[in-house]
């Protein structure tokens, strides 16, 4: 067997070239290779390192925090929520196992309606991303609806919904609270990355009756009817969150409003 030994091997410039010193090569300049087959593992504390891709799943792409190479399994559901947390009351939303980011939708209530065609106003909707990484938990005020009276009385206004400092969505006016007889405004949408106004209200009708509530983000409101039966009333539920109570017929009590809502998607 012929073996040469050398330090060093350089160009015929005398540049560059590679040294060998205790089992290891050093390139001494820009070290081009057109193919290059590794029998073994590529280590070393160079940038261009690719992690080991030996029992990674199927699938598996490179990501970065910006400092280190790993690989993320294509599970196939990017860009889905891994859970859903729905609030119609106050409470405290908790952070479930592994999630990142979250994207929270937040509705105010929807105000009261009258006893003379005079109906409320629906709660304002805004929504928002959070990073969540660092957080566990955060306050959930879910808006309370807006009680509907007789006549032409001011109806109650809708309760405001809020998501930690996040989001925050006001009521609807109830019947008769911006000024006598005339529709109400809804809410107002305080904070947030999307904001929306809650669907305003019906005024004074002749004959007195037939007065929808606003409409809010989720949909409209409870029907009303021709005969005289607090119809608005006895169906407030079949309301969409958020929306304005119907109003009433001939003096009879105007429908309530319908509570708010918070829908927080999870995302791993």
């Amino acid at each position: 067997m012929t073996r040469l030994t050398v330090a060093q091997v350089k160009d015929l410039q005398n540049q560059g070239g590679m040294t060998f010193s205790n089992g290891a090569i050093t390139s001494n300049g820009t070290l081009t290779v057109s193919n290059i087959v590794i029998n073994g593992n590529l280590t070393g504390s160079s940038g261009y390192i690719i992690p080991n891709q030996s029992g990674q799943p199927a699938g598996s792409f490179l990501t970065t925090n910006g400092s280190t190479l790993s690989w993320t399994s294509n599970s196939g559901n990017k860009g889905i929520p891994n859970s859903i947390s729905v609030y119609n009351s106050n409470s405290t939303w908790n952070k479930p196992s592994g999630v990142k980011r979250i994207w929270v939708k937040c509705t105010g209530g929807g105000g009261g309606g009258s006893g003379y065609g005079e109906s409320g106003a629906a709660g304002a909707h805004t929504e928002t991303f959070v990073d969540v990484a660092n957080i566990n938990s955060i306050s959930v005020t879910v808006g309370g609806q807006g009680g509907g009276v007789g006549y032409n009385s001011r109806a109650g206004n809708g309760g405001t919904s809020s998501f930690g400092n996040y989001c925050s969505s006001g009521g609807g006016q109830g019947a008769n609270r911006r000024q006598q007889h005339d529709g109400s405004t809804g809410g107002n949408p305080n904070q947030g990355s999307v904001k929306i106004y809650g669907g305003s209200s019906q005024g004074h009708r002749n004959p007195p009756g037939l007065g929808h509530g606003g409409c809010s983000y989720w949909g409209g409101a409870a029907p009303t009817s021709h005969r005289s039966q607090q119809w608005a009333q006895r169906h407030r539920s079949h309301a969409a969150y958020g929306a304005g109570g119907s109003s009433g017929k001939n003096n009879e009590r105007g429908g309530d409003g319908r509570q708010g809502i918070i829908v927080v998607y999870e995302f791993i």
